[in-house]
């Protein structure tokens, strides 16, 4: 049986968004999030680790050719939300807050989208590091 190892990438991309929640009062938000419920948005700039997790082909000596993963993240994360306005240009956010919780279960779901199936290997782990000190890390589980 081959050997299983986790294979983690790193990507930033900067980003504007703005705390606000339609379904609560100016005054909640403001309350809610504070100087991050700005009218004009704020940014970041943001790290991604993504984690797959697989076999260690014996052939190949790896889980997944690193290029493979970094052509993913680079269409799942970087071409969708470097430079962007996470409210206005990406049309997932539309109707959710641009927390870092959400942005990071955005990224598993595009992430989904563009890693090819495999039997030998499955997406793991996103890790958003949102400033040096707020992280969030999602595994694909749903309640």
């Amino acid at each position: 049986m081959p050997p299983l190892a986790c294979v983690t990438r790193v990507v930033s991309f900067a980003a504007a968004h703005r705390m606000h929640s339609p379904a609560l009062s100016g005054h909640d938000n403001l309350a809610l999030y504070g100087k991050c419920n700005s009218r004009n948005g704020h940014g970041h700039n943001y790290k991604v680790e993504v984690t797959v997790r697989g076999q260690v082909d014996p052939t190949t000596g790896m889980v997944l050719n690193l290029s493979v993963l970094k052509d993913c993240m680079q269409r799942a994360i970087l071409d969708v939300m470097d430079h962007r306005n996470l409210d206005l240009d990406v049309p997932y956010f539309k109707d959710k807050v641009s927390t870092a919780e959400v942005i990071a279960v955005f990224i598993w779901e595009q992430m989904l989208v563009h890693l090819p199936k495999s039997d030998t290997y499955a997406l793991h782990q996103v890790r958003l590091h949102e400033t040096d000190n707020n992280i969030v890390t999602f595994s694909g589980e749903y309640s």
